[in-house]
Parts: C-alpha cells; structure tokens; sequence
C-alpha cells in the first residue's frame, strides 16, 4: 500500500501572517476556527488539507512544518519508525471524530507525522 501524504501542519509564530502568506502564495483558501485559533485549509483536487496554528508556550508542536503520513495504525507505526532510529517528538493523541497521530522525529531530526484516519 502506498503511504499518501494525508495533511500538512503550521505552526507559526504569527498564526495570522501565516495564514496570509500561504493563503496568497498558494491560493489556499484559509477558514479560521476562532475557538482554537487555527486556519483549516479546506482539500481540493490538487491541495492537501492542512491546518496554520499559533506556536506558544505549552504548545507541543514547535514552530515549523510537519507532513502527515496516512498509516494502518499509529502506535506499529511510531514503533517500527523507533526501530528504524527515529525518536518520539509527539506520543500518539487522537483527534476525536477523525483520527489518531503522531510525531517522530527520523534520524536527521526531521519532523515526520503519522496519521491513522478513523475506522
């Protein structure tokens, strides 16, 4: 089975000057959802859903990009990438109603994510 790139996640410094930059620069259209203060980047046939959010303190996701990987299952998948040398940067939480993720970060320190959607 091939592994697709499922959703791509910012996380900015200035949330807002993110959201702008990439919205004109890639011509995503950018839905902000107030109660969390992040910008969804609605799919379409040839954009990947992403999310822009605020980096701040207590915040588990540093500033930067991550690339999510669509998975079978989160935890094998955390588990073999720590077999292969990565280590966790972020231990697997779920996203109720859509799925669960992770974070590893390979053996150069990169930040990949794993994304297993719901059953």
């Amino acid at each position: 089975m091939t592994r697709p790139a499922a959703w791509i996640d910012i996380t900015a410094t200035d949330a807002a000057r993110s959201r702008a930059f990439y919205g004109e620069l890639f011509g995503w259209p950018v839905h902000v959802v107030e109660k969390i203060d992040y910008g969804l980047v609605e799919p379409g046939p040839e954009r990947l859903p992403a999310g822009i959010g605020q980096a701040g303190e207590g915040n588990r996701h540093p500033v930067g990009m991550v690339t999510y990987f669509t998975v079978d299952d989160v935890p094998a998948a955390l588990s073999r990438a720590l077999d292969l040398g990565a280590t966790t940067a972020v231990e697997p939480w779920e996203v109720p109603g859509m799925g669960t993720m992770a974070v590893v970060l390979d053996p150069d320190g990169t930040r990949v994510g794993l994304w297993t959607p719901p059953a």
